[in-house]
């Protein structure tokens, strides 16, 4: 009798581990797919869960612009959100690439065609970051950002004499004088520096043109700013290069007075979550290191991509070098 007993005992605790081992094993399943949807949307650029209800929407856009899908998805979501009233644009950035400052800028612009945009710039908003900020329809900037910045600049490093240094040439058959031109690897002929020029002047041309348009300058008013160099966003009001001074704050005012957009209206961010593709190896290192819960690792790594990057841009850049 006692036996049958402990045996009844013996399968009853049976029974109870194996709930709680099913139990367990349910959770640890729920925490896998948990962990696996918010990684997947960390890497694909991130459609953050938001409420419903009217808002206004916030885009960041900030370091290095290159125009990628991942930005680019942010600024499209803000705009078709049908609970989305307005947009801020959170600038600070020393600008980029111009054709991705213009992939950016168009899309503001089709933002702008169905809701209020305003730029909200912080520390600073020049070259390609001034594009996008042209893009909507008023720029507000704290006294001491700085704004503009106008110019575009392709740099290409040449180590022609290194090469004669240790005896080495670089042999090439190509089809033309001008093909591959300049390649770094040789002095630069004349006719392939007037051939980049070209491309500088006729970027720099559509450079002005927009901020003449979009900032309704005449063209004694476009050659004072126009000429490379950045003002603080006090120097830049007057100039028309800015419409207000501030930040987010007088932002919502100016869209409550002057758009009807609701008072008090709650601020949602569609920020464009990093990801690995849009970054180098030190980028993608930088990202890894954050979710493993080392931040200063990743803040050094993401100072080391930000000087590398900067001068790593291929084609044409508007991009403020400030400091070098």
């Amino acid at each position: 009798m006692a036996s049958t007993d402990a045996q009844a005992d013996y399968l009853v605790d049976r029974r109870r581990l194996r709930r709680r081992v099913s139990f367990w094993r349910i959770i640890a399943f729920l925490a896998a797919i948990i962990a696996i949807v918010a990684i997947g949307l960390k890497l694909n650029g991130g459609a953050s869960l938001r409420l419903g209800g009217p808002h206004i929407a916030r885009v960041t856009i900030k370091g290095l612009i290159v125009g990628d899908e991942a930005t680019l998805k942010q600024i499209r979501a803000a705009g078709e959100a049908a609970t989305a009233t307005a947009v801020i644009f959170a600038i600070d950035s020393p600008g980029g690439t111009t054709t991705g400052s213009d992939r950016i800028y168009q899309e503001i612009r089709l933002v702008a065609a169905k809701k209020p945009a305003v730029a909200v710039v912080g520390t600073v908003a020049a070259s390609g970051a001034y594009i996008a900020a042209l893009g909507t329809d008023q720029i507000v900037a704290n006294g001491n950002s700085l704004v503009g910045s106008i110019g575009v600049l392709f740099q290409y490093p040449n180590v022609s004499k290194l090469l004669d240094m240790v005896g080495v040439k670089l042999e090439e058959v190509k089809s033309s004088p001008l093909k591959a031109s300049p390649n770094g690897f040789e002095p630069t002929t004349p006719e392939a520096r007037a051939a980049l020029a070209a491309l500088v002047t006729d970027s720099y041309v559509w450079f002005k043109d927009l901020v003449k348009d979009r900032r309704h300058m005449t063209d004694a008013e476009l050659a004072i700013v126009s000429d490379g160099r950045v003002f603080t966003a006090r120097m830049g009001l007057p100039l028309k290069l800015v419409d207000r001074l501030g930040g987010e704050r007088e932002a919502i005012a100016w869209l409550e007075s002057e758009k009807s957009i609701a008072k008090g209206l709650p601020v949602q961010d569609y920020k464009a979550e990093p990801s690995l593709g849009r970054f180098g190896f030190l980028g993608a290192s930088a990202e890894i290191a954050d979710w493993s819960g080392l931040p200063d690792i990743a803040r050094m790594l993401r100072r080391s991509q930000g000087t590398a990057d900067a001068r790593m841009l291929d084609g044409l850049v508007a991009i403020w070098h400030g400091g070098e």
